[in-house]
């Protein structure tokens, strides 16, 4: 779910609601307020991975956080031009002039996701969750690299983590939906997706997993209804080659496949 902006393609790289949401969420560096709780998660996922010790980038010059928010921006117009070696070596600089700022870590990592460096990203990441095991931003982003990285148990830990500390974090339940899909755990996936479609309401990608998910149970009829709103939200989605971004928005190929056959039977 991508514009090259920002946090799911198998190689997640196009502009996607989702990764705007990560984006924005890593800009403001502001979690909306907590206020409903979370469906009790599954069995499947009762702890994030403890990650192996990884070093953190050695600071190569004195903390200077003006010269390291110039090397950010920058980082992001490089990425923006889909320059993804000059925006990967600004935002290590960045981190290397302001250490402490880790939301500028978590850029970082995310951006080496786009890059489609997957291993890397999750390092950084890691690193940023052993200094504050309560980062939403960074839980949300490594989520993701698990998810893309076909790591299902870590992404759904990671994303239910992520969902209890911020119970309105749609982008966790969204992503949660469509990994218990491919566990095959429907009751738990079709909680998770109606929760995102709940916080999301002007957003497809929870329709269009509500309605795979319900394909895959043999339930057509359910599954032409969630996708119906979704055509309802973007008409797009009555265009075979439109359905191509979905793995942009964290759909495995299997997934994006079955996604075609639902629009064939309309």
């Amino acid at each position: 779910m991508l514009n090259t902006n920002c946090p799911g393609s198998l190689r997640l790289k196009s502009a996607l609601f989702w990764v705007g949401a990560i984006a924005l969420s890593l800009a403001a560096c502001q979690p909306k307020t907590a206020t409903d709780s979370p469906p009790p998660p599954s069995p499947a996922a009762t702890s994030v991975p403890t990650p192996s010790p990884t070093p953190s980038p050695t600071p190569t010059a004195a903390a200077d956080p003006q010269a390291a928010a110039a090397q950010r921006e920058q980082g992001l117009d490089y990425r923006q031009q889909g320059r993804f070696p000059e925006a990967i070596a600004a935002l290590e600089r960045a981190v290397d002039l302001d250490p402490e700022h880790l939301d500028g870590r978590v850029l970082l990592g995310w951006t080496l996701h786009l890059a489609d460096r997957q291993p890397d990203a999750a390092t950084v990441l890691e690193a940023v969750l052993e200094r504050d095991a309560e980062s939403v931003t960074a839980l949300n982003a490594l989520g993701i690299v698990y998810l893309t990285s076909d790591r299902l148990e870590a992404a759904i830990a990671t994303h239910e983590r992520a969902a209890a500390l911020k119970p309105d974090n749609e982008i966790a339940y969204y992503n949660l939906s469509l990994a218990y899909h491919r566990q095959q755990d429907y009751a738990t996936a079709i909680a998770r997706g109606e929760r995102a479609a709940a916080l999301e309401p002007s957003n497809p990608h929870p329709l269009v997993a509500l309605a795979l998910i319900y394909w895959d149970q043999g339930e057509m009829p359910r599954a032409r209804e969630y996708y119906q709103q979704a055509i309802a939200l973007d008409a797009r989605y009555r265009d075979r080659g439109f359905l191509a971004h979905l793995p942009d928005a964290g759909f495995s190929e299997s997934q994006w496949r079955t996604t075609e056959e639902i629009l064939a039977a309309f």
